[in-house]
């Protein structure tokens, strides 16, 4: 039988001699691949640990759309209108509250002495432009008082508010001048007020009628 030859013919393979600059290229690559896959498996635990609890367990992140489980900031309260701008109910309620600051705390703080110089009314409330401005009065005290406003908040308010609005209130000329001018008689009166504008309308100068016997 015939016997195939050795493919090796006996002899031993030469090792194959890869040039100095591809080796180093290969070591580079397979040291990249090793970084890429630590890197991998680095993400993949830091993925099945559980989170860590908030540094602030109180403060909550606002809600945003489409993720659920987040609490849901409290709605801010409505921006304050001034009072004769309600109506109904709630211009009652406000007025109501404003009663009863004027009467527990502003009279009780400032109200001076009834007198001809310094009028007051038992029946503020009927008084419109005093129910405009002791609202306004009250709404800038709300608002100094805050902490926000800084240590001399309530200084300004004395200051720009006030002061002012008392004057103008109880004014000797002012719209309670009708009213209580001796702490031992109330009383209380509206002052008319100066009524619509009598300006004529103005005529239409394209609707005018022309002149009888008209100019050539």
């Amino acid at each position: 039988m015939h016997e195939s030859p050795d493919a090796t013919g006996g002899e031993e393979l030469e090792p194959v001699r890869i040039p100095e600059a591809e080796l180093e290229s290969i070591q580079a690559s397979v040291l990249k691949l090793l970084d890429r896959s630590a890197e991998q498996a680095r993400q993949l635990d830091s993925l099945a640990v559980a989170p860590a609890p908030l540094p602030f367990p109180g403060f909550a992140m606002p809600s945003l759309p489409g993720m659920p489980g987040m609490p849901v900031p409290p709605a801010l309260p409505p921006e304050p209108r001034p009072i004769l701008e309600l109506e109904g109910e709630e211009y009652e309620n406000e007025l109501d509250t404003l009663t009863d600051w004027v009467e527990d705390f502003l009279m009780r703080v400032y109200g001076a002495e009834v007198t001809t110089a310094a009028p007051w009314c038992g029946q503020w409330q009927e008084h419109l432009d005093v129910v405009a401005w002791l609202h306004a009065l009250w709404l800038a005290y709300l608002q100094h008082k805050e902490p926000d406003a800084g240590q001399s908040g309530m200084a300004v308010w004395h200051r720009d508010f006030l002061t002012h609005t008392m004057a103008a209130v109880r004014a000797p000329g002012g719209p309670l001048s009708a009213c209580q001018t001796d702490p031992d008689r109330p009383a209380h009166r509206l002052l008319r007020g100066p009524g619509r504008s009598s300006r004529a309308s103005i005529p239409d100068p394209a609707g005018a009628a022309a002149p009888e016997g008209g100019e050539s």
